[in-house]
């Protein structure tokens, strides 16, 4: 049995973000990776069973190494205020350095892998680790009380949205557009008073 190399397994996952990124899962195969990458496609299955094994995997691993990121130096214990700043400061230098995962893990994220992948270990941590951070800040009265869904657009939506037009280099109407510090807090002071009792 062939064993393992680091190097091109490190490859294969590269290039397959690169595919899923601009040809989403329709025009994504193991073929066409296997060309990319200069393997033959029986070398693919010494990494992954499937098509679908590989997509779960780098979706697990985009998703790990994201939400590992945006807790660094967080707590659920924090004030609201400051807890939150952390998130949105540690989600966005994520997707600041890192802007092709992202954009694999949002095609991702809207198909059938979706709820798989964020049931498995670190990703049903963070959700039960943000849930404690909105029930402390809800009960030491730092939270307006609102449904999830709600919470969540307006916590940030802001923040993605902007890096949305720094990705593309637009915003609306076609606007050259880089997203600043100065920015990002102005977003962020704007969304703490929608939030805040």
């Amino acid at each position: 049995m062939r064993t393992r190399d680091t190097d091109k397994e490190k490859l294969v996952i590269a290039k397959a973000i690169e595919q899923i990124v601009q040809d989403g899962f329709q025009g994504f195969s193991m073929n066409k990776l296997a060309k990319a990458c200069n393997i033959s496609v029986a070398t693919l299955y010494i990494y992954y069973q499937d098509k679908d094994d590989l997509i779960m995997k780098i979706g697990e691993e985009i998703g790990v190494d994201f939400f590992a990121s945006t807790v660094k130096d967080f707590s659920p214990e924090m004030p609201f205020e400051e807890g939150l700043w952390k998130q949105w400061q540690n989600r966005a230098a994520f997707a600041l350095e890192f802007p092709l995962q992202v954009a694999c893990f949002e095609v991702i994220k809207h198909s059938p892998y979706r709820d798989q992948i964020m049931q498995s270990g670190l990703l049903a941590d963070f959700k039960v680790m943000m849930r404690q951070f909105i029930d402390n800040a809800l009960n030491n009265k730092q939270l307006v009380p609102m449904s999830f869904e709600v919470f969540w657009s307006v916590a940030y939506g802001p923040l993605y949205t902007l890096l949305n037009f720094h990705r593309e280099g637009k915003s609306m109407g076609g606007k050259t557009f880089t997203l600043t510090p100065d920015m990002m807090e102005e977003a962020f002071n704007a969304t703490i008073k929608a939030l805040k009792p």
